[in-house]
Parts: C-alpha cells; structure tokens; sequence
C-alpha cells in the first residue's frame, strides 16, 4: 500500500492492534495516517485524574509513538473518551478524513468483537470506531449525497479499495518479525 488510515477510538489502541504492521509499512514506503477518534481523556484510573489533565498527556503519548513508528500525521477528531457515539456528526467527521487522505487501506477494530476468552470485555469506544469505519467504507466516503457539505469544501467522494479489521478471527497476517521491537518502543511511549 501507498497510503493508509489507522483509525481507532484511543491513543495508545493502534500499537496494541497493529504498531508492528505500522512500522513494517512505513519502512516499505507507505504513508501510514492515524486518525485517533477520542480526545483519550478517560486514559488513566488512578484516584484524582481529571479529564482535563489526561488530555494533553495522552497526546504526547501519541505523538511521541508515532514518531517512532514513523507515523506521516496524526488527527484527533477530539470526542469524549468513553462516549463515542455512530451518529451523524461523528460519520462526517470520519468521512472527512478518509475523503481528504484517500487510502488504500483502513485498518480499524472489528465492531463485531464483543469478548475474548474470559479475560477481554471490548470496550464500548472500539466498537463504535469499527462501526465508524465501516459506515465511511459504504455509504459515507464514496456515495456523493453523502455529507454533500464537504464537496462544499473541495472533499471530494473516495472509495476505499481495503478495509483490515483488527479481531480474534483474523485472515490477514502480517509479518512483523521484524518490526516487533519498534511495536514495543511504541507501546512504551503511553
């Protein structure tokens, strides 16, 4: 691929989902995209954390693993961190960023993963982000009547040849034998 959006709820969910695959594609020339739905402030449990002052650290994270997986630019769409809603506005926001970058590839949380094994309870946020994935895919990024407003822009209508969804049933492997490491310096990052 030439050119790809890694699209997911939190800062810190791409380097769990697919930073080795992040890092493997930049190296080979591809121009790797994060589009990062949340503002992140819900990132920290521990006793007298606010909202306000997890935000600015959790895009420092953000940033800072990017730039070690040689990430081209991040987004914040900026929505509140475990409250992550599929409605209009946030589709248009999605669409936006998937008509203006145009990749050949979207990778995002599969919306369908509800659990694993008895460990793994998916958050509410990384389905919403795979259901905000697969609605830019079809019908918002490549149907023109959609979000017309942003045509207004000079946004013109994208469709997206591959969408990857990140999940336990998985048949796309990538090889990132050599690439894992920068996945954990990444991960060390938030």
């Amino acid at each position: 691929f030439s050119r790809a959006i890694v699209l997911f709820a939190h800062p810190d969910d791409a380097e769990f989902s697919c930073g080795g695959t992040v890092a493997r594609w930049a190296r080979e020339g591809c121009e790797v995209h994060y589009v990062c739905i949340t503002d992140g402030s819900a990132g920290s449990n521990d006793p007298g954390t606010t909202r306000d002052a997890m935000r600015p650290i959790r895009e420092r994270e953000m940033r800072a693993a990017a730039e070690i997986l040689d990430v081209a630019t991040v987004t914040f769409l900026g929505e509140l961190d475990g409250f992550l809603e599929v409605n209009a506005d946030t589709r248009r926001k999605v669409t936006r960023e998937v008509r203006r970058l145009r990749p050949e590839v979207i990778v995002a949380p599969d919306p369908s993963r509800l659990w694993h094994g008895s460990g793994y309870i998916n958050h509410s946020d990384h389905k919403a982000a795979g259901e905000l994935a697969l609605s830019a895919v079809m019908p918002d990024a490549p149907t023109r009547v959609m979000f017309q407003e942003l045509e207004r822009e000079g946004i013109e209508p994208f469709e997206v040849p591959n969408l990857y969804l990140s999940g336990n049933e998985s048949d796309t492997f990538v090889d990132i034998t050599e690439t894992f490491e920068v996945k954990l310096k990444a991960l060390f990052a938030h």
